[in-house]
């Protein structure tokens, strides 16, 4: 697929040797007993390197990308998936062609960034993280060209430290969340997640993996179930590949079996990521996330969100207005390369739904834990970062 495929076992390390950048999520000291995080996506002097998540959990493969276009197509093909890691990708695909590009005037650059920007927009619609990466970029790249006397190569090593920064940024934020959420979740018991909202979503660490990594490290007794999240199966081959490379407890659900589960008790808390929040605390989360959100109700478990605040649309007055991505039919009509579906059947395939914020008990940014009215404290927080 790119140069510099690779294979590569590295359960147990840190980053990958001779990358002369960073060792990617390494856990800051005394952040508890958990291994070291999985390496999603690093930046290196050759291109920015991504673990092809595609092939999880059975194969362990890294993929180089050292162009704009080939990170927007991992990004498309999901080998990098989960609304914050897209977002840093795409910035960190924004660095990598502005370091790769020919021009050799500021004016030249400009209308190459303008390019490389609608590129990456258009690789996915409903993560809002994406669009927010690349709006930041480019408002560094408006404030470092304003300045008189301005380089093409000030322009790359700004870009450059700014996809570093929001790599380093997005850990850090995960990492708060987690101190936000653990004592949200219940001290001893079981756990549902729906697809796959961890490291691999994220720069390190994760949201609702994050949640529940802090909540161990603080000596909750958790039991993880994760739903299988058809049809791309992120629930079964990433979150359980994902916790059991942390010691974490974990059962793997078909996506039916939730409601049986709840009825008998086993499930104490439902945890979830996000790819974008409304303004009036609506969540857009992966297909099958409200089934749950409406199961949980109906059982008197709590459901908690877990998102960065770069997830939040304030801009976007309900879920209503959120973009849904229809993926390819072919992830439903086969499985493993083989069909499974008669010729020529009618098939659906949203990517994502839109839990409604009544059936919301709390959600974790690093901010702080928002309860509702969602509409009201989403502003409240909104104003007050704003302020600070």
């Amino acid at each position: 697929m790119f140069p510099g495929q690779e294979h590569n076992t590295f359960v147990g390390c840190v980053g990958h040797p001779g990358s002369g950048i960073r060792a990617p999520g390494r856990p800051a000291a005394g952040a508890g007993t958990l291994k070291a995080m999985i390496p999603t996506l690093e930046w290196t002097p050759e291109g920015v390197r991504f673990l092809d998540q595609t092939r999880l959990p059975l194969e362990e493969t890294y993929v180089l990308a050292t162009t704009y276009q080939q990170v927007a197509e991992v990004i498309t093909t999901m080998v990098v998936r989960g609304a914050p890691a897209i977002g840093v990708s795409a910035a960190m695909g924004l660095a990598m062609g502005v370091k790769s590009s020919q021009a050799a005037t500021v004016p030249s650059l400009a209308a190459e960034f303008e390019t490389m920007c609608r590129t990456l927009a258009a690789t996915r619609p409903t993560a809002v993280n994406l669009f927010w990466a690349i709006e930041r970029m480019k408002q560094l790249f408006s404030t470092v060209i304003s300045v008189p006397g301005t380089t093409v190569e000030t322009v790359r090593k700004a870009l450059t430290e700014e996809a570093l920064r929001m790599y380093d940024e997005d850990i850090a934020a995960c990492r708060q969340m987690g101190a936000h959420g653990a004592p949200l979740l219940p001290v001893s018991g079981g756990v549902l997640t729906h697809c796959n909202a961890g490291a691999l979503a994220t720069c390190g660490y994760g949201t609702a993996l994050g949640v529940i990594r802090a909540a161990v490290e603080q000596g909750h007794e958790i039991h993880v179930y994760a739903d299988e999240t058809r049809p791309f199966l992120q629930g079964a081959r990433l979150t359980a590949w994902e916790l059991m490379h942390d010691g974490i407890p974990t059962t793997v659900l078909c996506d039916n079996m939730a409601a049986s589960l709840m009825r008998q008790g086993k499930i104490r808390a439902v945890i979830v990521g996000a790819d974008r929040i409304a303004a009036n605390g609506d969540v857009a989360n992966k297909i099958g996330t409200y089934g749950v959100a409406v199961l949980a109700k109906e059982h008197g478990i709590p459901f908690f969100v877990a998102a960065p605040w770069s997830t939040v649309d304030l801009r976007t007055a309900t879920g209503d207005a959120i973009p849904i991505e229809q993926r390819p039919e072919i992830e439903v009509t086969h499985h493993a390369g083989r069909q499974l579906t008669p010729h020529g059947v009618g098939i659906e395939n949203p990517a994502f739904d839109v839990t409604p914020a009544r059936y919301v008990t709390a959600i974790i940014t690093e901010r702080g834990v928002l309860r509702p009215p969602y509409s009201e404290s989403l502003q409240e927080l909104a104003g007050a970062a704003s302020a600070s």
